[in-house]
């Protein structure tokens, strides 16, 4: 996605920084500063995402005092030079190179709004340095390493601050852990996650550490700090109502398509049904879902939440099974049986379009509904799952004998 542009170093020497930039072609910018490898694939991809998610993303190359253009991968030679790149850089020098970085996005013409830092390991020690020394709106720093050695300049902390520190990791161990926190903990606006049961780099997919649910979790606090300090802001309820228009009313699965990024993924937890990626996922609401819905179909809104990139909705979701409901009651022929569930709905963005669907509802409830199970002989309910959702006052723990 991205392209390669030159930035001039506070000494007049010129370093290169990787640029990634919005489809909307404009917003807000991030310089993201790198870990120990160099702008390699991870970092790319990273800038990547971003600007998946609305910003301008400078990704500068931090190591090219000592070697220019650094790509490295995880093999125990490219960590051993890693390391030794790492131990060579100047760390203070680096900071103005990200201040020089950050110059130079706010020239360029994609750029609009406010600018913030994003940075790992290495780049989240900077992220930190950055928040104190440059003129930003907010900054991210992920399993920094040495911010202990500079908490003498949290009072110069002008924007919002997020550190993201992963609870077993040796380069930061808990008595690390612990004088930051007690060096920043009356900063009203640093925010600090400590992720459970998890080792250094548990946000990178390549990682031997990886931990994908502690990722989702970081990310999803890491936009929320973006978005509130710096932009963009999109009306993701809006959006959501628009796709469900397209899939319901409308019935057209190319508009659906079209609300979503080029790679989305739906998952109808119960019945596993859906789609990864743009052909599986038109083929699936092309053939099982989009058109496969009863013409009484209805969706009756009981409460929705809203964040920064993602939407809970909680609804009732209501037919007559008359015809064949390939994603919820796959290969059961139309039984004629009118149906109402609660259904829960938690909704992904990137930027202005939906990344992920995972929706939820309670199986046992259809299959009782449609006469597939006995509500009788075994602690499941029907239909009164969803009448008691409306009314709290009905009685509780019939279940119970």
């Amino acid at each position: 996605m991205g392209s390669y542009i030159s930035i001039k170093a506070a000494d007049g020497r010129t370093f290169s920084a990787y640029l990634a930039v919005p489809a909307s072609g404009k917003g807000p910018g991030i310089v993201l500063a790198q870990e120990i490898f160099g702008v390699n694939d991870f970092v790319r991809e990273v800038a990547d995402h971003y600007a998946e998610e609305g910003y301008v993303v400078l990704a500068p190359d931090l190591f090219w005092r000592q070697e220019p253009g650094v790509q490295l991968g995880y093999t125990p030679a490219d960590l051993e030079r890693a390391f030794a790149l790492f131990t060579g850089c100047d760390q203070d020098l680096a900071v103005e190179d990200i201040d020089a970085t950050l110059q130079v996005l706010r020239q360029l013409p994609q750029f609009e709004g406010k600018a913030g830092v994003l940075g790992y390991y290495l780049g989240g020690k900077l992220a930190y340095l950055a928040a104190c020394r440059c003129d930003i709106d907010v900054a991210v720093a992920y399993y920094g390493v040495g911010i202990e050695e500079n908490l003498n300049e949290a009072n110069h902390i002008k924007g919002n601050l997020v550190l993201h520190f992963a609870a077993l990791d040796h380069f930061s161990p808990a008595a690390v852990r612990e004088k930051i926190v007690a060096g920043l903990q009356d900063k009203p606006n640093v925010r600090m996650y400590l992720y459970p049961d998890v080792d250094h780099a548990f946000a990178r997919p390549v990682s031997e550490h990886y931990d994908k649910s502690s990722a989702l979790m970081a990310h999803g606090r890491s936009i929320d700090a973006f978005r509130k300090a710096i932009g963009p802001h999109y009306n993701l309820s809006a959006l959501w109502d628009k796709h469900c228009e397209y899939e319901f009313t409308t019935r057209n699965v190319d508009d659906t398509m079209a609300t979503m990024v080029a790679e989305p993924y739906v998952n109808h937890i119960p019945t596993m049904t859906g789609g990864v990626g743009y052909k599986n996922l038109h083929h699936f609401y092309t053939n099982h879902f989009v058109h496969s819905n009863p013409p009484d179909t209805r969706l009756i809104p009981i409460s929705r939440t809203e964040g920064a990139s993602q939407i809970v909705d909680e609804c009732l979701f209501c037919f007559t099974h008359t015809c064949e409901i390939d994603w919820m009651l796959p290969g059961i022929k139309p039984t004629g049986k009118y149906v109402e569930i609660p259904l829960i709905a938690i909704v992904n963005f990137r930027g202005d379009k939906l990344y992920h669907e995972h929706i939820y509802w309670d199986q046992a409830s259809v299959l009782v509904q449609v006469g597939l199970l006995d509500e009788n002989t075994l602690p499941v309910v029907g239909i009164n799952t969803a009448k008691k959702l409306l009314d709290e006052t009905l009685p509780s723990n019939t279940l119970m004998k």
